[in-house]
């Protein structure tokens, strides 16, 4: 048996079942619902119920708080590649993921993950998408460019693409590279591969990119235009 009590604008659907105790529960859209035991007064679901609207009039604004930032969320974009992707934060009980679809990123986290833990999963997301583009860019060129990497890092920088130890045959690559066109990409591997052939930037060293990328420069413009 459905019916409803009505305390100030508030309306709430009562439901009564077999069950010993009264339970309230408020929904992601602030939809209020009790449910009751079949013999029990309307007088003590209404008592109940006013002493705890204070909380729940506390939990619907938290709620619909929680659902304009997700709106907010939801109406961003975010690059891949070059290409933008609109962000579309999707709730399920399990762990973070992210799905690429056509125009789409699918954001996949629990419940109340706040906005810097989304982002925090993004960004270890594009990283690992870094990691896996650059083996075979630095296959490529260092077969070319007959120069070896002993190893090479990703992590987010602030004001560098790239870095390049010339001691250790050590690279680092911006996480950040892996929202741009693939082509920039490729044009910091092999800006950092000829630091290993030419430690500074002088004329040799752009002699040296010009010989293995001669676009090299229109790529970097592109790049520039493009900031962290």
């Amino acid at each position: 048996m459905i019916s409803t009590i009505q305390l100030n604008d508030l309306v709430i659907e009562v439901t009564r079942k077999k069950m010993k105790n009264i339970r309230l529960r408020i929904y992601p859209n602030g939809q209020v619902k009790v449910s009751a035991p079949l013999k029990m007064k309307h007088e003590i679901i209404h008592d109940f119920l006013a002493s705890k609207l204070v909380w729940i009039q506390q939990t619907q604004a938290k709620l619909q708080q929680r659902e304009t930032q997700k709106q907010q969320v939801d109406n961003e974009s975010r690059c891949v590649w070059g290409k933008h992707y609109l962000l579309k934060v999707i709730e399920h009980d399990a762990p973070p993921k992210i799905i690429l679809g056509h125009s789409e990123m699918l954001l996949y986290v629990r419940a109340n993950s706040s906005q810097e833990l989304q982002q925090a999963i993004i960004d270890e997301w594009l990283r690992y998408e870094l990691k896996k583009a650059l083996p075979p860019l630095l296959q490529k060129w260092q077969s070319i460019m007959g120069v070896t990497v002993n190893k090479f890092f990703v992590q987010k920088m602030k004001t560098r693409w790239g870095s390049c130890n010339y001691t250790q045959s050590n690279v680092r690559f911006n996480s950040e590279l892996a929202k741009k066109p693939p082509a920039c990409l490729e044009y910091v591997v092999v800006h950092e591969l000829a630091h290993l052939l030419e430690p500074s930037h002088n004329a040799r060293f752009h002699s040296l990119m010009s010989q293995f990328m001669p676009n090299w420069k229109l790529i970097k413009a592109e790049l520039n235009r493009l900031p962290i």
